[in-house]
C-alpha cells in the first residue's frame, strides 16, 4: 500500500480523498512518485471477496479460470470454507496459486456433515494457521463461512446459533475477521453478532436485504457483499439499498459458481464476471467506475489483511 495508508492508518475513503486533492495540486508525474498517491495496483486489480474456486468447474481446469479472471483485472480472490472436507483442499490451492486466499470455517448450509469435534479441529486448524501467519506464510485470512440458515428443512436452528458463536469467538481470538452467510435468519444472526461482535470485522456476503438491516451490519463493523443481485433490475430494493451506502462499507464477491449475473442465467458464475457486477454497481452510483473499483480494492485489502 502507500506509505500514507500503510503508515498512518488511513482508511479507504480518506485515502481517495487525499488522492483527488493531490491530482488538483500536483503533475501527473508528481502525484505518481509521492507518497499520496494511491497504489497503483489498486487502480487496476479487482479482489473477488467471495467465490468457491475449489467447487466444479474450477477444480477441473483452475489455470483456465484464473487466466480469464486475470485477463478480466482480477487478479485476487478469497475462498470461503464449508466444513472440515475442504479445508486441506484449500490450503493446498493457496500454496499452488498464491493470487488465493481462503478462509476456514463450518457452513451453516452443511451442518449436518459437522460432527462433535468440527470446532475443536476448527480451532486447532485456525493456531496452527496463526503460527504460519508469524512466519508470513499463511493465506488464512478469514474465518468462514459462518452463519445461520434456515432456509433448510428441519433446520436445527439450536444448533446453527451454537456453531456460528463459537466460530465468532474463534475469530476474535485469532484476530480474524468473519465471512458471514444468512438466509431467512436475519434477527437471530444479528443477535449473535451483537453478543459476540467481530473484533477485525468482516463481511455479510451475497447481501439482499433492507437499508436498516445494512446499516445495523455496518455500524458493528461489518462490510456489505455486492454480488450479482444488483445486475437485475427488477431488484429494485438491493439495488436502491447497495446505492445509497457508503462506498467504503462495500465488497465484490461473485459467489461463483453460484449467483450467475444478469444475461448468464443458468451457467456457473465465475470469477472474470466480477467486473460485471463492477459495472452495475458504477450505474446506480454517484462515483465513476474507477473510483468505485479503487476504493473496494483498497478496503477489501484493509479487512482481509491481503498485500496490495
Amino acid at each position: 500500500m502507500t506509505a500514507g495508508v500503510k503508515r498512518w492508518g488511513w482508511s479507504p475513503r480518506i485515502a481517495v480523498a487525499v488522492h483527488r486533492f493531490a491530482m488538483t495540486v500536483m503533475t501527473p508525474v508528481t502525484l505518481l512518485t509521492s507518497k499520496v498517491a494511491l497504489p497503483y495496483r489498486a487502480n487496476r486489480m479487482l479482489i473477488d471477496s467471495h467465490c468457491h474456486f475449489d467447487f466444479a468447474p474450477f477444480c477441473d481446469d483452475p489455470e483456465h479460470y484464473l487466466a480469464l479472471a486475470r485477463q478480466a483485472g482480477v487478479e485476487k480472490i478469497v475462498i470461503p470454507a464449508v466444513g472440515q472436507r475442504n479445508w486441506q483442499v484449500l490450503r493446498d490451492l493457496s500454496v499452488r496459486f498464491p493470487c488465493l486466499y481462503y478462509g476456514l470455517g463450518l457452513h451453516p448450509f452443511f451442518s449436518a456433515e459437522h460432527d462433535a469435534n468440527a470446532l475443536q479441529q476448527l480451532a486447532s486448524a485456525l493456531a496452527a494457521e496463526a503460527v504460519l501467519r508469524e512466519k508470513s506464510v499463511s493465506r488464512c485470512v478469514a474465518v468462514g463461512e459462518c452463519g445461520l440458515d434456515f432456509a433448510i428443512v428441519n433446520a436445527d436452528r439450536d444448533q446453527q446459533i451454537s456453531l456460528l458463536a463459537a466460530q465468532l469467538q474463534l475469530a476474535n481470538r485469532f484476530e480474524l475477521p468473519v465471512i458471514l452467510h444468512c438466509r431467512k435468519a436475519f434477527p437471530e444472526l444479528f443477535g449473535v453478532l451483537r453478543q459476540n461482535r467481530p473484533i477485525a470485522g468482516g463481511v455479510y456476503h451475497g447481501f439482499s436485504g433492507s437499508h436498516q438491516q445494512a446499516k445495523q451490519l455496518i455500524d458493528l463493523g461489518i462490510k456489505i457483499g455486492v454480488g450479482g443481485t444488483i445486475t437485475y433490475r427488477r431488484a429494485n430494493k438491493t439495488r436502491n439499498t447497495i446505492a445509497a451506502l457508503p462506498l467504503d462499507a462495500l465488497l465484490l464477491e461473485t459467489d461463483a459458481p453460484d449467483m450467475p449475473v444478469a444475461g448468464f442465467q443458468g451457467e456457473p458464475n465465475r470469477p472474470d464476471r466480477l467486473v460485471n457486477v463492477l459495472g452495475e454497481l458504477a450505474a446506480i452510483r454517484t462515483e465513476s467506475e474507477q473510483e468505485i473499483k479503487q476504493v473496494i480494492s483498497l478496503t477489501t485489502a484493509e479487512l482481509f489483511r491481503i498485500p496490495m
